[in-house]
C-alpha cells in the first residue's frame, strides 16, 4: 500500500492533510516540522511526500533539495502545500523537483488531482 509523509510545522494543518490523504486511500503519517521530518526520512522511504515551505529552522526548500540529492529518496514524488503564493516561490518549488504545488488551505479535490499527477493514485 502507498504511504505518504506529511511535513508541516503546524499540527492542525499536518493532521488535516493526513486525514485527507487517508480518505484518498493512502496511508499517511505526520512529521511536525523539519527535525522530525529529517529523522523519519533518514530511516524511511515513503511513496509520497507532502511538504510545507515556510518552517522554522530548515525550510521546505532545503528539505526538497535534500530529497532530490538522496539516492534513496530522489524519485519519491513531492507535493508542496504552502500558504506562500508568490510566483518566485512556485518557480523555486517546481525547479527544485516538486511534482505539484497547492496553496493552503488545500481542498480534497486539489489534493486528489496532485496525487494523480504524482502517480500515486
Amino acid at each position: 500500500m502507498k504511504e505518504a509523509l506529511v511535513i508541516d510545522d503546524n499540527r492542525k494543518t499536518a493532521d488535516a492533510l493526513v486525514e485527507m490523504v487517508s480518505l484518498l486511500g493512502v496511508i499517511a503519517r505526520p512529521a511536525y516540522g523539519s527535525s522530525p521530518a529529517m529523522a523519519l526520512l533518514g530511516e524511511h522511504t515513503p511513496s509520497l511526500i507532502l511538504l510545507d515551505v515556510n518552517m522554522p529552522g530548515v525550510d521546505g526548500l532545503e528539505i526538497l533539495a535534500y530529497i532530490r540529492r538522496e539516492p534513496r529518496l530522489m524519485n519519491v514524488p513531492v507535493i508542496v502545500v504552502t500558504s506562500d503564493d508568490q510566483p518566485e516561490t512556485k518557480k523555486r518549488v517546481m525547479n527544485g523537483g516538486a511534482v505539484a504545488m497547492i496553496i493552503k488551505p488545500a481542498s480534497l479535490h486539489q489534493l486528489e488531482n496532485a496525487l494523480v499527477k504524482a502517480g500515486v493514485l
